[in-house]
């Protein structure tokens, strides 16, 4: 391939295009009015917390233990907020998002086993929002549900053209789309009226009973704390011109916490509605035999049915509408974690279209392939298993970031304190725990009550048992290995520094104060900034 021909697809134009690249300015003051100009990446990173495989994993729990696992849904909203927290101080304080970190930190090899793992991560991610899109089409059109999968090819293209009308239009739009989502189910919530008293009962009295709500809860789990979304959220706040101060470092921290925070108890309300309304329905004593067996194995497409059986026509729509806005919001910041992860580990930027295209395309061979042969029931399992891949491969995004953050060498003042480096290792150890115990326990079930011969269970203890080992092999060597001495950018003051760390990460750049989404500067700008800035 030429290099003209490599220049149709490849460009080092910002991921979100705008007229005015410096359009998203904080003023240079302390004020409360400021957290409006921080609003939105917050709402961007919560899709990830609300799209189809959050609302398959949410109707299955609620459907098969009622209330019990509402807990799951409170720990991982709050260990949610404290990482998210986490990758959006890694981009404010130095200026480079997680996967640019990873390259610059890690060696070759790691990094491209960790590219490898989050671009999985993403197609695992990208599957359930075209299975769920292919749905609510079904539902609202009565298109078949692999003809809506092909379709999903190409439905997000005409939204990813919003992005040259700059980053705040596509924020506007997202936030719409949540919006529209939590007004679906609040309705939901307000026609299926589930106890109270047991809702707050199962919030807040931890329950776990048997393997099967055990791997309903890792689903839980791996769709709500996904690890492109570490990736997305620390690119996204490099979007706004913070004040290049101590105090306005700061600010940006705190107002990004707080806006996560808005956002994020948006999609809790929502994950806790759709629980809700699942186990008040399928809890119902007046339950015709069908529906009762759709509860037993309920999927996104049997919701539906379900709900307009129970609880009326309308009921239905308002789901189908919230699982089209999910996918379709999804999808979109779905493609930009993927730029992102693409540019950081190998320093490559696709077209979003293409890159689109691309990750689409891996999303629906498998989704096609499953819906043709099993129907809308082998899709919804391929929705728990997608979500399980992304709670198995959480550690390798999570340990990174949670050593980077701690590092004062890359953080300065800004490193984590010793009391929130303890509750994310805590944090990361309980879900890298439950990962290990929930493989072991189906490895050992497998082996015992499986039906295969002897030499099979031999060879399947052994690769599941190899597999292990490689799994925590991986994950303890991020935890060990020591970090690499370098300084992040506000720590250093001389203009002999600052030119130091520039050749350190790889390429100049301008300081934190002017960086826009992540791309590629011009070197004689860059060396010309940092003259003016010396002569200040």
């Amino acid at each position: 391939m030429t290099s003209s021909q490599q220049s149709q697809f490849m460009t080092n134009a910002p991921l979100i295009k705008s007229s005015d690249p410096n359009q998203i300015v904080v003023p240079d003051k302390t004020s409360w009015k400021n957290l409006f100009a921080y609003m939105g990446p917050g709402f961007l990173v919560s899709i990830a917390y609300i799209d189809p495989g959050n609302f398959e994993t949410d109707l299955q729990s609620g459907a098969q233990y009622k209330y019990e696992l509402l807990w799951i849904i409170l720990v991982a909203s709050c260990a949610a907020l404290v990482i998210q927290s986490l990758a959006a101080n890694l981009g404010v304080v130095t200026g480079k998002h997680l996967a640019e970190h990873c390259k610059n930190e890690y060696e070759k090899g790691t990094n491209y086993i960790l590219w490898i793992l989050a671009e999985i991560s993403i197609v695992a991610c990208d599957i359930p929002e075209v299975i769920g899109t292919a749905f609510a089409l079904n539902m609202l059109f009565h298109i078949p549900v692999w003809c809506g999968v092909l379709l999903t090819g190409f439905s997000t293209l005409g939204l990813l053209a919003l992005q040259q009308y700059g980053v705040r239009k596509l924020e506007f739009l997202i936030t719409f789309l949540v919006l529209t989502i939590a007004a679906c189910f609040l309705v939901e919530l307000g026609i299926s009226k589930p106890k109270a008293s047991e809702v707050l009962y199962g919030m807040f009295v931890p329950q776990l009973k048997g393997s099967g709500s055990t791997g309903l809860a890792i689903s839980l789990l791996g769709a709500m704390v996904m690890p492109h979304n570490l990736f997305l959220h620390s690119a996204l706040v490099l979007s706004r011109k913070i004040p290049r101060s101590v105090s306005g470092i700061k600010e940006a921290c705190r107002f990004y916490l707080i806006e996560s925070g808005i956002a994020l108890a948006v999609a809790f309300l929502i994950n806790i509605s759709v629980i809700s309304v699942s186990g008040s329905v399928c809890s119902s004593s007046n339950l015709n035999p069908d529906d009762k067996k759709s509860c037993q194995d309920l999927d996104l497409n049997k919701a539906s049915f379900l709900l307009k059986n129970v609880l009326g026509k309308w009921s239905s729509k308002f789901f189908a509408i919230a699982l089209l806005a999910s996918g379709q919001s999804s999808t979109i910041t779905g493609t930009y974690a993927g730029q992102y992860v693409m540019q950081g580990f190998l320093e490559l930027r696709m077209k979003p279209w293409l890159r689109n295209l691309l990750t689409r395309c891996l999303a629906i061979v498998p989704s096609l392939i499953v819906a043709l042969i099993g129907g809308s029931a082998g899709a919804g399992r391929l929705i728990i298993i997608a979500s399980m891949i992304l709670s198995f491969e959480l550690p390798f995004a999570l340990v990174p970031l949670l050593k980077f953050t701690s590092s004062e060498t890359k953080m300065g003042s800004y490193a984590n304190s010793k009391i929130i480096s303890a509750i994310t290792w805590v944090i990361g150890s309980l879900i890298m725990g439950i990962n290990i115990y929930f493989l072991v326990d189906h490895l050992i079930s497998l082996l015992v009550h499986g039906h295969l011969p002897l030499v099979g269970k031999i060879f399947s203890g052994f690769l599941g048992f190899s597999g292990l080992l490689i799994y925590l092999a991986g994950i303890g060597y991020l935890v060990v290995r020591k970090n690499r001495e370098s300084s992040h950018l506000l720590a250093l003051k001389t203009p002999e520094q600052r030119n130091a760390s520039a050749s350190a990460y790889g390429q100049p750049r301008e300081d934190i104060a002017s960086m826009q989404l992540p791309h590629t500067r011009n070197t004689h700008h860059n060396h010309n900034q940092d003259q003016d800035d010396d002569a200040t």
